[in-house]
């Protein structure tokens, strides 16, 4: 698998942030906090759905967190927000 494309979105958030260098403190920090919370949105469904995968694939919590970088406490607050059975 390749992670071309979160490089690319890296860099295409990089570029956003640059773009808001020369507006006003308000605009900056407004569309910046949008943005922080976008992409936390985002990424913590996906992330959550993909830890469901894999704990419907038999992973444990302590598996599951080293790949997700979470600790195996987060990885079980996770899957019990999204519903199912816990994995010991």
């Amino acid at each position: 698998m390749s992670l071309d494309g979160v490089e690319l979105l890296r860099l295409d958030v990089e570029r956003f942030c640059r773009e808001l260098v020369d507006h006003p403190p308000a605009v900056r920090l407004r569309a910046l906090a949008g943005l922080r919370g976008m992409l936390d949105e985002v990424t913590t469904s996906a992330l959550a759905a993909a830890m469901a995968s894999a704990r419907d694939e038999g992973w444990g919590l302590r598996r599951i967190a080293t790949f997700s970088d979470v600790s195996h406490e987060q990885v079980r607050r996770m899957l019990a927000a999204t519903g199912g059975p816990d994995v010991e």
